[in-house]
């Protein structure tokens, strides 16, 4: 049996609900290096996460099926291992290390690569082991070789996503950059040199006359791709197809400020949020007005409420929006929640969360006060059938026993999917989580 009957090819697996393709961030091996079983041989990067994919084979590499910025679907070739007496080592190897080696900065470790411009077009392979032949013209010479001249590239060749991403930024098209790094590499410093020429600056922008909505010069693009285009796609879908309501209601939050500061005052090694204190409210109201945590089936014609509450915590980071989830959150007690929540919004903008973390949410938590609004109509987070949305907590005239005093005032709003349940129900849950926020001792008296 040849080497070649022997090799081994792993396949992008399915890395999450719904996802069909990854963008390649950073191998982690290169052509010639020996791997382990379970070894993390690339970081990809999906719409909702990046993640290190681990190799179930063990040998030799031999085939690297893509290069640091090209997307690659799910089930096709991702990398390709023979045994480690598989002979030399393959050519292309050196020259894949030395483009690794090349001045354009490197590669990114960790998430970062997308912020929602990241092209998700099918690209040439750049950095191919067994490049494909040259055209041969009629003297059976390879095109350019009779002249000494090199054949013109059919692509620009980049391996580091940084310079890719400077270009997106700045609107060069690669393909008019002349690279000067090993075997024509772009590198960061031909890119910058490109922006000091302004017909590179507009390669890419569509004619201003073609389309409705023409492009003018001096326009930024940003392409809908990546984490903005499923962020977008899910919005729209959730607005296509949720008839939704949202009610809102100002509390005053005093009470629910002085009871975080005894919590906080009782267990200083572990301190409790705000919405930590929030989402225990809210999983309270659920447990009472279940019709809220659940989905429609449109499919089968029927509604399904969960058995668990599948958290949602809207988190703004780098690459987007993003709503991690605390599944089973209903079991977490008020300590445990708040841990649970620090070190889930935390990985999420770091972008360490497996795209499962990221799927499966019943109800989401939403605390835009953060950005120093009031209020809002937030759209749901489809399949989900509510979301609740905290406002921004300040000092406001408020009656209290018939005085005027100042208070701590927030504003809830409620959006719900109305084909779930009708007004009773989505009133009922909004005005217990104002009752409990202003006078906590009523959670107390719920769990």
């Amino acid at each position: 049996m040849t080497t070649v009957e022997r090799t081994q090819v792993f396949l992008l697996p399915d890395l999450g609900e719904g996802l069909s393709e990854a963008e390649i961030v950073e191998w982690r091996v290169a052509v010639g290096d020996v791997v382990t079983v379970d070894q993390s041989v690339v970081e990809v990067e999906t719409a909702k996460a990046v993640v290190d994919v681990p190799c179930p084979y063990a040998g030799r590499v031999v085939t690297l099926h893509g290069a640091a910025g090209e997307v690659r679907p799910v089930g096709q070739p991702l990398i390709t291992i023979a045994p480690l007496d598989g002979g030399d080592e393959p050519a292309g190897h050196a020259t894949y290390r030395e483009e690794e080696r090349a001045g354009s900065g490197n590669v990114l470790i960790g998430y970062g690569t997308g912020h929602g411009t990241a092209t998700r077009r099918r690209r040439r392979p750049r950095l191919a082991v067994a490049p494909e032949p040259a055209e041969v013209g009629p003297t059976g010479v390879a095109a350019g070789a009779a002249s000494g001249d090199p054949a013109p590239p059919t692509a620009a060749l980049v391996i580091s996503p940084i310079v890719r991403r400077l270009a997106r930024e700045h609107g060069v098209d690669l393909d008019t950059v002349r690279g000067t790094g090993p075997g024509g590499v772009i590198r960061r410093a031909d890119v910058e040199a490109a922006l000091t020429a302004p017909a590179a600056r507009l390669a890419a922008v569509p004619d201003p006359q073609v389309g409705s909505n023409p492009v003018g010069e001096g326009d930024v693009i940003v392409p809908l791709t990546g984490v903005r285009k499923v962020i977008a796609d899910k919005l729209s879908r959730s607005r296509r197809e949720i008839p939704e309501v949202t009610i809102w209601v100002d509390v005053d939050a005093t009470g629910l400020l002085e009871t975080r500061a005894a919590i906080n005052a009782a267990t200083p090694d572990a301190p409790v949020s705000i919405l930590a204190l929030l989402a225990r409210i809210c999983l309270s109201g659920l447990r009472r007005f279940p019709q809220l945590n659940s989905r429609v089936d449109t499919e089968a014609q029927r509604i399904v409420q969960s058995a668990g509450v599948h958290l949602g915590i809207a988190a703004q980071t780098d690459r987007g929006l993003l709503v991690p989830v605390l599944r089973d959150a209903q079991r977490l007690t008020t300590a445990e929640l708040a841990a649970e929540l620090a070190a889930t919004t935390a990985a999420a903008r770091a972008g360490s969360l497996p795209p499962a973390r990221l799927t499966g949410g019943t109800f989401t938590l939403n605390n835009y006060g953060v950005f120093g609004v009031d209020g809002s109509t937030p759209i749901i987070n489809h399949p989900e059938a509510a979301l609740l949305g905290v406002g921004r907590i300040v000092d406001k005239p408020w009656v209290v026993d018939g005085q005027l005093a100042v208070r701590k005032v927030t504003q809830l709003s409620l959006t719900f999917d109305h084909r779930v349940c009708d007004g009773g129900v989505a009133g009922g849950f909004l005005r217990h989580v104002a009752d409990c926020v202003e006078r906590p001792a009523l959670l107390i008296a719920a769990v």
